[in-house]
């Protein structure tokens, strides 16, 4: 039997107009494709029985559909639009990447220097780490539970010190390495704490207005922005999470700011679809550095591993370029594949959510159509 909030979520979809983000498709999905679409959606929210899920499709470097579907706030019965704001969690790794790369083209950082030509604050680990190691995820330095986290614990004058990420770097400057530099690969987002350290130095200007320049502002994203701590913010979603007894709660509100790069930002799915349309078109960076984002990176012994600069790179077919994130308040998914011009994004307001399986019925079900 379908949860009653959730019929109710799946019937206000079809009545909900698409908002402003209308105004960025230029060639709209067919009528049997979008009903495809749909009905593939929302039957992998009953499923999964998550609350909220937002989508964008893009067609030959176009984004061809963007739509919500169930609840922003299932306590409010207020539903998801085009409008509604997700955290981006782990995606917000890929921006930090293309902003670092950005300075690699105007030789103002070099992917094979050691980090702390830029950050001297951060401590000496034994052996060098770089900005290389530091995007494709082999700097050693610890996740959160992976391996030892050990803080700086200091005062600070100002009220809301981890504005800045150079001291946001104190959550875990300190931590033992897990391996030597380039020699595995093992995720962190701390080591994207400091890539946002690394560009701030590195661009001379604070991190989240290097973003804003470079980015958000070219890019027309008015609704990117860091994940603050501020209440009742305009179509901000609430998150989801399941308790000791598999029941689906609201997940405490918390702020992600203080990851910057590594998980601190939010926007809408229009947004998030022109981001992965800039991606696609190539107007962020240079075709040569490009193609050194979306190259297998190898560790010392040569071996391949699965990480690009910033992006999940694989061959199925061709090139696909992907990266997930997931976080309290939200999963999202961006799946892109360059040679085709072809792209999936997925935002969903459930931490439990397995958004893998949304792009995946997606693409599905186009290819039925």
């Amino acid at each position: 039997m379908r949860h009653p909030a959730l019929c109710l979520a799946l019937l206000l979809t079809c009545f909900l107009p698409p908002l402003h983000a209308q105004a960025r498709i230029e060639k709209p999905l067919a009528a049997g494709a979008a009903a495809a679409v749909d009905e593939a959606v929302q039957a992998e929210m009953e499923k999964q029985g998550v609350i909220g899920v937002a989508i964008g499709i893009l067609r030959q470097g176009k984004i061809v559909y963007l739509k919500g579907y169930g609840l922003a706030d299932r306590e409010k019965q207020l539903p998801v639009t085009t409008e509604s704001v997700f955290n981006w969690a782990s995606n917000s790794k890929p921006l930090a990447a293309v902003a670092a790369m950005q300075l690699v083209e105007r030789k103002q950082l070099e992917l094979d220097a050691d980090v702390r030509r830029y950050v001297p604050e951060f401590p000496e680990k034994g052996s060098p780490i770089t900005p290389r190691h530091l995007l494709c995820h082999q700097s050693g330095i610890p996740h959160y539970t992976n391996g030892k986290v050990i803080p700086t614990l200091r005062t600070y004058p100002q009220p809301k010190p981890f504005d800045d990420p150079l001291l946001a770097l104190d959550r875990f400057n300190r931590s033992p390495l897990l391996f030597e530099p380039g020699t595995k690969t093992d995720y962190s987002s701390y080591a994207y704490i400091l890539v946002s350290a690394m560009v701030q130095r590195a661009g001379q200007q604070p991190f989240d207005e290097q973003i804003r320049a470079r980015i958000a502002k070219p890019l027309g994203l008015r609704s990117l922005q860091r994940d603050v701590e501020t209440k009742d913010q305009p179509h901000w979603v609430t998150g989801y999470i399941k308790n000791r007894q598999n029941e689906v709660q609201p997940a405490p509100e918390q702020a992600n700011d203080w990851k910057h790069g590594a998980g601190g930002y939010k926007s809408n799915v229009a947004d998030f679809a022109r981001w992965a349309q800039a991606l696609l078109q190539r107007e962020l960076v240079a075709q040569e550095t490009e193609r050194l984002m979306w190259t297998n990176q190898k560790t010392a012994d040569g071996k391949a591993t699965q990480w690009g600069l910033g992006f999940i790179i694989e061959n199925q077919g061709g090139l696909k370029v992907s990266h997930n994130g997931k976080q309290n308040e939200t999963t999202t998914r961006m799946v892109l594949y360059p040679e085709a011009k072809h792209g999936v994004v997925v935002m969903c307001n459930c931490s439990y959510a397995n958004i893998s399986a949304f792009s995946t019925a997606i693409y599905s079900a186009l290819h039925r159509k």
